[in-house]
């Protein structure tokens, strides 16, 4: 098995209506916790990092472990950059050997500035062998280094037809009403925008803020084109619960604590994805 592009991942459960899993870590306990539980369940999954958790583990670091664990897998495993904002930054991971790429120019100045950028990484990624998620829209939730909240602008069908045939993106991250962290309310998804632009482009779909979705909503965006289900914050509390379930423990308790009940919160989402099984 082994590691494999992201994109032929996603291109399999595109033609097969199923969802896989995007994990950030930033250890090693993380890593592995997120390749015992997809061998656990036999499913393919995506691991990697975003550009804001590198002053927890820069990418110099993160990558060989995420990539010699991947290669190590029984099950297909696909390393990528999640949310990164500045060039040298994806260059970095590039040259680090991630498969895959996501630009967010969903801070620019410019919608125009967004199709230029994304563009001209795509080119770059593409003669690295790599491919490139774009997001369309603002999922929200998430802060720039200034401070300044993201705001939630939702994904226009027509739009993303347009921005993948100007900048030729691999994957495409759109705003439906998720949001990245803890939900203060229920999320109110989108759907029918979600099955106008699943029938207004080809490529593979991506769902952040992921976390805190209910059981159905999860279901509901596979069944409506999601290809790629982002979850970050979901894994994290599961350790914190573990953590404080037992203060007594050593550090190393602690820690394999923490690794197991992360594998638990990652094999649960994975199954409920459809994509147990699929590997």
């Amino acid at each position: 098995m082994s590691l494999y592009p992201m994109g032929e991942l996603l291109r399999d459960a595109q033609k097969k209506r199923y969802g896989i899993g995007y994990f950030n870590t930033v250890n090693l306990e993380m890593v592995r916790a997120c390749i015992r539980a997809a061998e656990a369940c036999r499913a393919p999954i995506i691991i990697g990092t975003a550009e804001a958790l590198l002053p927890y583990a820069e990418l110099e670091w993160i990558a060989p472990v995420l990539l010699e664990q991947a290669r190590r897998a029984k099950v297909p495993v696909a390393v990528h950059l999640d949310h990164a904002y500045h060039f040298d930054v994806l260059m970095r991971a590039l040259r680090c050997g991630f498969g895959s790429v996501m630009y967010d120019g969903s801070r620019e100045a410019s919608h125009a500035d967004n199709v230029a950028r994304s563009a001209q990484l795509v080119r770059i990624a593409h003669a690295m062998g790599a491919g490139v998620e774009c997001e369309l829209g603002s999922v929200g939730g998430l802060s720039d280094e200034n401070g300044r909240a993201d705001a939630v602008v939702y994904t226009e069908p027509d739009d993303a037809r347009t921005f993948l045939e100007e900048t030729g993106a691999d994957f495409l991250a759109v705003s439906i009403g998720t949001a990245h962290g803890i939900y203060t309310a229920p999320p109110r998804l989108d759907l029918p925008r979600l099955h106008q632009i699943r029938a207004a482009v080809s490529a593979p779909l991506v769902l952040h803020g992921g976390s805190g979705l209910s059981d159905a909503d999860f279901q509901a965006t596979v069944a409506g084109g999601i290809c790629k289900i982002n979850v970050f914050t979901d894994v994290i509390l599961a350790a914190k619960q573990a953590l404080c379930a037992a203060p007594e423990n050593t550090y190393l308790d602690a820690v394999k604590a923490a690794e197991a009940a992360m594998a638990k919160a990652v094999e649960d989402k994975l199954c409920l994805f459809g994509s147990a099984g699929r590997a």
